[in-house]
């Protein structure tokens, strides 16, 4: 069933030199001698294209919120794949998409081919108290745990996710491809707040006292392509957000958990237990390789009321921002 709101999106043809490229991971960008370029999106087990030709300037995406929902299962595994890094497989992916299932009416995701298309982004919450006894809440609680433990800017989770805790910790669950732009994301996190509103009025178990955010960010290696080639280093691309973090520049894979930031009790990150393989240019990006690590980012529940307000101001989901427009009917198709 449709959310409350759809948008349109341009993406723009550029008809800039390899200077300004975009570099994405995850998404396989490709032109042929004729006359269009071709946009890959690695959506469940097939490849979703966006063609336009090289005469245009844009193509033109609708954007639709929605309801989880039981065709978004495997979407859902991918999404989560994306999340939890090179440890995903210590987790039982399946059971984590069956428990945002399960929750009909909270949790939003973004398509762009209707509702029985892949979807392109995820916004939930789980209640870490309430799934405890549940194989794979407790694996995620003691991972976290785990984690926690490994980092000093972590270590108040120490006392907050026990299970003889008392406070309510609700476990925020966000990822989209990354070509998908983050102005999706306010408007996700207003509709989850408003929906943990009704359900808290209908007596369901999401009093949370505290919310925590699963990220990750990632640091930048040099390119030895560099020292090979004698050639001259390029600037990070336009929009990289970076901040120092454990001492270590780190670069956001979701630009948003920089706001976040500001309203956070506190936030870190950690390295994940499968060794990362160290991420040479040459192999993933043309000017410089990745290191991604885990990172987390706990609020108290009244902090990320003012944090969507300011999420909203930072990325404006407008016609005058990122070529998107806003239809502002209000669907009740719930």
């Amino acid at each position: 069933m449709a959310k409350r709101k759809h948008a349109e999106h341009d993406l723009e043809n550029s008809a800039a030199g390899d200077d300004s490229e975009e570099e994405f991971s995850g998404l396989e960008e490709s032109s042929s001698e004729g006359s269009e370029d071709v946009i890959c999106f690695p959506f469940s087990n097939q490849m979703s294209f966006l063609t336009h030709a090289k005469d245009y300037d844009e193509i033109r995406v609708e954007f639709e919120w929605f309801d989880p929902q039981k065709q978004d299962f495997e979407g859902f595994q991918m999404l989560l794949r994306q999340l939890l890094g090179t440890d995903a497989s210590f987790f039982h992916l399946g059971a984590i998409a069956d428990l945002i299932l399960e929750q009909k009416l909270l949790g939003s995701t973004v398509k762009t081919d209707g509702n029985e298309g892949d979807p392109h982004a995820l916004l939930t919450v789980l209640n870490l108290k309430q799934h405890r006894n549940r194989p794979v809440m407790k694996s995620l609680v003691d991972y976290l745990l785990d984690r926690a433990s490994t980092s000093s800017s972590l270590s108040p989770l120490l006392s907050l996710l026990p299970a003889n805790s008392n406070n309510e910790v609700g476990l925020i669950l966000s990822e989209r491809w990354v070509n998908i732009a983050t102005e999706v994301v306010p408007p996700m996190y207003e509709m989850l707040l408003e929906e943990i509103e009704w359900a808290v009025n209908d007596k369901e178990p999401y009093t949370f006292t505290h919310y925590l955010v699963w990220s990750k960010i990632y640091h930048a290696i040099p390119s030895t392509l560099d020292e090979t080639t004698n050639r001259p280093m390029k600037k990070m691309k336009p929009g990289s957000k970076k901040d120092v973090n454990d001492g270590q520049s780190m670069y956001y894979f979701h630009p948003e958990d920089e706001v976040l930031h500001r309203h956070a009790m506190f936030h870190g990150t950690f390295d994940y237990k499968t060794p990362v393989p160290e991420g040479d240019s040459r192999n993933a990006f043309q000017d410089f390789g990745v290191t991604p690590r885990g990172h987390l980012i706990l609020m108290e529940a009244a902090a990320l009321k003012s944090a969507v307000v300011a999420l909203k101001t930072e990325f404006p989901f407008s016609p005058t921002t990122a070529g998107v427009t806003m239809d502002e009917s209000w669907s009740s198709n719930r």
